[in-house]
């Protein structure tokens, strides 16, 4: 069977013609960044915009916690002078 005997049995509603195939290249595999999750965090969240919000919230904690850390290192390393 060649291509013209083929017919056509996709549905009017997918528009592949805007399709772009990546034949070669790193980004050949990669379909976005995406991440995994585990079970039990799945279970934790109900959605992909809470696990969002919830790890935007551990970075602004992690940031505040590096900042102290900083002022408490930098105090010990200088101390006042008397």
């Amino acid at each position: 069977m060649n291509k013209i005997e083929i017919e056509d049995e996709l549905r009017p509603e997918y528009d592949l013609k805007s399709l772009q195939v990546r034949r070669t290249g790193a980004g050949r595999k990669s379909f976005g960044d995406m991440v995994r999750l585990e079970p039990d965090v799945i279970a934790a969240f109900p959605d992909a915009k809470s696990v969002n919000a919830a790890l935007r919230s551990l970075i602004e904690i992690a940031k505040r916690s590096t900042n102290l850390t900083l002022k408490v290192d930098s105090s010990v390393n200088n101390p006042p002078l008397l």
